[in-house]
């Protein structure tokens, strides 16, 4: 393969149900990128912080029949991959997930354009919601984007600013976009009522995602469980007084045992 090809960092391409946000229950070509800069407490993640040597890419859509390849993959191998996924009419969109997808704005820059020409497919992007200047980037070849805002309390991690304008450029490009936000037994009304200032002081249309954090084992000391009923009531309520569209939903694709 030329050199000169970009290159990325993966930890997986796959076909499966989305199962959190805007989208839940559509069907996705999944491209998992390696490498995070956060360390969130709830994360499930955990193998996407840093680099494998190789990464497992699916051979056919939802059959889970991995091959093994070498990191980093060159942007042609890995369109290759994802046009061998595009069975018609399978899939509603490609997901940017990861890890942190936006670590890899400058390949994206060059991959983007040609895997939407390639597969007609919309472009969805799953991301912390932190880093607005690699968003800009990229900006003009997404279609839509489900940003984290990370809630100090339930995260350990604290973004106010970056998130702000992070979602101040999904608006003002007028592109859908969805906020998420992990909510656990620990979270507070000061994180929740600041989130809400936050949303509403850009478009208190967006919507927002309570997703109650699934209880796993964590590496990080702190121990992480799920809120309650009425926790979760309130907090919906509480948030509803600034923003229009508040929903509650967990991660459904742990539920149909799709990890």
């Amino acid at each position: 393969m030329n050199n000169n090809y970009p290159t990325a960092k993966l930890i997986e391409v796959f076909s499966a149900i989305q199962g959190e946000g805007l989208n839940v229950g559509t069907r996705q070509i999944f491209i998992r990128f390696a490498i995070c800069d956060l360390r969130c407490w709830f994360c499930d993640s955990e193998r996407t912080w840093h680099a494998p040597s190789t990464c497992e890419i699916e051979k056919t859509p939802g059959l889970r029949d991995f091959e093994t390849h070498q990191n980093p993959v060159a942007l042609p191998i890995l369109l290759e991959w994802v046009e061998r996924q595009n069975q018609p009419r399978l899939h509603d969109s490609i997901s940017l997930t990861g890890g942190e997808p936006l670590l890899h704005a400058p390949f994206l820059v060059q991959f983007l354009p040609q895997v939407r020409a390639a597969t007609g497919l919309p472009i969805y992007l799953e991301t912390g919601g932190h880093r607005p200047q690699q968003l800009a980037m990229i900006l003009p070849y997404l279609d839509s984007v489900g940003m984290d805002i990370k809630l100090p309390s339930v995260s350990g991690e604290c973004h106010w600013k970056a998130h702000e304008n992070f979602l101040k450029l999904c608006v003002d490009a007028q592109i859908e976009v969805f906020v998420k936000i992990i909510i656990s037994s620990q979270t507070t009304l000061e994180d929740l009522e600041k989130t809400a200032e936050l949303v509403a002081g850009i478009n208190p249309e967006v919507p927002v995602f309570l997703q109650p954090v699934t209880p796993l084992t964590y590496t990080t000391e702190v121990s992480l469980q799920a809120p309650t009923p009425a926790q979760v009531l309130e907090w919906q309520g509480l948030m509803k007084r600034q923003l229009k569209w508040v929903r509650v939903v967990p991660q459904t694709h742990k539920m149909l045992n799709q990890l």
